[in-house]
Order: C-alpha cells, then structure tokens, then sequence
C-alpha cells in the first residue's frame, strides 16, 4: 500500500490489517504507552473543504505519532490560485513525508499521489471518505467483536459516505443495504462492484426493508458540504429518509446507530435516537483519530 485514495483500491487484507493496527494504537494511547513511529515526520494537510474532525484528528494524531502536522488552506496554496496539481505535488513531494487531502475532485486526490512520490491520504472528495469508513468499520468491531455476517444499513443521500460504506462493509465481509431516493443512488461504478457479491448487497427506496435485521443503521445529513443552495429541494425529496425510533423497531434490537457527524436532528435523524445511540455516535468519532493514526504509520513509518 502506497497511497489511501479510495477504498476499491485495498484489499481485505489490507483493510484488516489497519484495523488490527488502529486497534493496537488505541490500545497504546489509552494505556500511556509510548508510541512515536513516526518521529522526525511531516504531514502536510491540504483542506479545500473545511472540517472538524478531519482537521483536528490528523493534527493530533501526527503529533501523538511523533510527527508534525502542516495545515495547508487552499487560501495559502498557489493551487487555490490556478497552480497545476501536479506542479503543487512535485513541490510538496520535496518538503513533506506524506499529504492528506480533503477536497472536491477525486482526480485531485489521484493526481496529487502521481507526481508527489510521496503518501497522499484521501481526508474526503466528493466521491469517497475512506478514512469515516475506517473509523467506522473499528467501531462496529469495537461494540459487536467482528464484521464477518453483520448487516449495515445505510439510509439517505447516495453520497460519498454510501459509496465508501458500500464498498468497506462489502469488503470487510458485511451484509450492505442501502436506502436512497431512486434519484440520488451511489455512484455507478460503486455499484457495479457491488454485483460481484450478490445477495450481500441491496439497493431500495424502501427505508424499512433496508433496515430489516439490520446490526447498524448508519445515516448522514441531505445536503453535504457544497449543497447548502439545495438543503430546501433536499428535504423535500429526503422528507421520508429520517432514521427513528419506527425505523429502528425493524432492525435487531441490539443494533448500533452510526452518523459520520455533524448531524441534523429531526432531519436525517431524530433527536431521540440520536441521544438513544450517543455513545455509539461519539465512539465513531473518536475512532477517527485511531483509525487514521493507523493509515499514517502503515503508508510513512518505513519511508
């Protein structure tokens, strides 16, 4: 593994891997034990969308690694004034040990790992969040004690967050099913990958034929950074896509609610079930930090 740019692109024995190595920094954090593989290391961090979680996890987690982290605005770069992206990554490729990247394009995110001979990390395009997914994948783990035979429910926007959930549950040996209005499916080329495993997926405008025997039920907001100018056209088509206490009777009764943040209650998700299933929520986010500690040490303890 050179890069994480998307999640088509690894193995499931990678992704275990991370996984297993996310687990043991966790681990090691928690325990006070000391950790600093990547001593000496610089991240720089390219953010042409603004983030919380992104933001501050990769800047701690660099930090905690033994590296410093750079935080890169698009207002700073001459990318964000019509530099080439190759140019700005053969720069950036002589300065830094690795880059992550959070942006629009996923031709960006490519790009950027073709010429920087460097790591490039996906933080978030519009096509993917492989890094949420990660986080997500840990905490499912973490609560139910492995993935292999669950079910995870998606119910929303076929946005990035289906697109990456698809693909990792897949992947990682889940059931997937996924519940988006007929007009705003995953992406095409997500979902012919999907046919491959058959059975294990489900794609329906059925909320509750979705979230039958589901072990996680997962959602995000309608309108994703970018579509603020939507959010009025989107609830409307959105109106009957709200994870609630109705929805959750159809799944088992000991199923985790998951929302990659920020939420929007009694939008996408009520207050109530939100609060009901905090802990989960909050156990994902911070699983960001773990997750993502472990992505950097793979790609830039060795190099």
């Amino acid at each position: 593994m050179n890069h994480f740019l998307k999640l088509l692109d690894c193995s499931t024995e990678e992704i275990v891997e991370l996984l297993d190595m996310a687990d043991q920094l966790k681990y090691e954090l928690k325990h006070g034990i000391n950790h600093k593989p990547l001593e000496g290391k610089t991240l720089g961090m390219i953010f042409q969308k603004s983030s919380t979680r992104t933001r501050v996890s990769f800047e701690a987690g660099i930090y905690q690694l033994g590296g410093m982290g750079m935080f890169l605005s698009s207002h700073d770069l001459q990318i964000g004034r019509g530099e080439p992206v190759e140019d700005t990554a053969r720069v950036l490729g002589r300065y830094l040990d690795g880059i992550m990247i959070r942006t629009f394009a996923q031709q960006e995110v490519e790009d950027l790992a073709k010429y920087g001979g460097i790591p490039v990390i996906n933080g978030l395009t519009d096509f993917c969040h492989p890094c949420q997914v990660m986080a997500d994948l840990m905490t499912i783990r973490e609560h139910k004690g492995h993935l292999d035979g669950l079910k995870l429910c998606y119910i929303g926007d076929g946005n990035n967050m289906a697109n990456s959930l698809i693909v990792g549950g897949l992947k990682a040996g889940m059931k997937v099913s996924i519940a988006t209005p007929k007009s705003h499916q995953p992406d095409p080329t997500v979902l012919a990958f999907a046919q491959q495993y058959g059975d294990k997926f489900q794609l329906t405008d059925d909320i509750f034929a979705a979230a039958a025997d589901a072990d996680a039920v997962y959602t995000d907001v309608w309108a994703s950074m970018g579509q603020e100018g939507e959010a009025a056209e989107r609830r409307k088509v959105f109106a009957g896509y709200q994870v609630n206490e109705k929805l959750m009777s159809v799944a088992h009764g000991d199923a985790m609610v998951m929302h990659c943040l920020p939420a929007h209650r009694e939008e996408e998700i009520s207050a109530e079930t939100f609060e009901k299933h905090a802990g989960e929520i909050f156990d994902e986010a911070e699983n960001r930090l773990h997750a993502q500690k472990a992505i950097m040490v793979k790609l830039m303890a060795d190099r």
